[in-house]
């Protein structure tokens, strides 16, 4: 029998499909708020299995080395030393990422903290996404994709964790997103106060910030499929699609720039500029 994820059974479902197929790719963000050491382990020993039949099959040797943390071609990428992994680190990375695997069919590298490369330690990473031989593979994991620069997540396939039901949009996003709907300016702007006011940190923003864009993108969906949750259907039919995909857009990249040395006070003022002039 196969190895299973524990609470993912859609995400396992993707990756087993794509490596049936043999399109699992290269590169691949894991993001939500699951067990993404979990999803990371599961997709590497999906990439890195000999077995005949599902992959991972969770009993051929390469999937246990792997499942155990013990494979040596799948290697994490930290760096202990610093807040944020330095350059250094990730010119390394991509370096040894041209050097044949040990034992297994591909070499993987995880990062199972995105929120700790900064845009110019992810650019490094670059070319070798791009050009690097076809034996490197790369895990990105993160709560919220828009940490990653948008250059990363066009060489990259997405797949979400699914959260808890109570944890899908926070209460402060769905009020968000409801004044957005209702175009109430002035509304949006003693929003954005009350943010600043209560000394809102920039992890507590970007929560809020991601939570909100989840909220617009499924509205987005819902604008094409006609279903969804009501108030995604609300916004839908309030906004367009033009509007949805603008705040979209403009909340990615305010939600990335809470992991830069920004203070929370300029991002909210530029949340509400930029809301209420859009």
């Amino acid at each position: 029998m196969a190895v299973q994820l524990a609470g993912e059974p859609r995400f396992a479902q993707q990756i087993r499909e794509a490596a049936a197929r043999g399109t699992l790719s290269h590169a691949v963000i894991i993001s939500g708020r699951g067990d993404m050491a979990a999803a990371a382990r599961f997709t590497a020993a999906a990439m890195e299995c000999e077995g005949s039949g599902e992959r991972p099959c969770g009993a051929c040797g390469p999937c246990r080395k792997v499942l155990k943390g013990i494979h040596p071609d799948v290697i994490t990428v930290e760096d202990p030393d610093h807040k944020n992994i330095a350059v250094d680190i990730l010119r390394q990375t991509a370096a040894d990422a041209y050097i044949l695997p040990n034992e297994g069919r591909r070499k993987i590298y995880c990062f199972p903290d995105c929120s700790l490369l900064d845009p110019k330690a992810q650019n490094v990473l670059l070319k070798v996404l791009e050009e690097g031989p076809p034996h490197a593979a790369f895990l990105f994991c993160t709560e919220n994709s828009a940490l990653l620069l948008p250059t990363i997540r066009s060489r990259a396939v997405e797949w979400k964790l699914a959260p808890a039901p109570e944890d899908v949009y926070s209460e402060e996003a769905r009020k968000l997103c409801a004044l957005l709907g209702e175009g109430r300016t002035p509304a949006i702007v003693n929003f954005c106060v009350g943010l600043e006011n209560g000394k809102a940190s920039r992890e507590e923003l970007r929560d809020l910030l991601s939570s909100a864009r989840d909220l617009l993108a499924a509205a987005l969906a819902a604008s094409y499929t006609g279903s969804g949750e009501q108030q995604a259907r609300q916004l839908a039919e309030s906004l367009g699609r033009r509007k949805l995909a603008g705040y979209i857009e403009l909340l990615e990249t305010l939600a990335r720039q809470c992991g830069y040395n920004v203070s929370a006070g300029h991002l909210t003022g530029a949340l509400a500029a930029a809301l209420t002039a859009s």
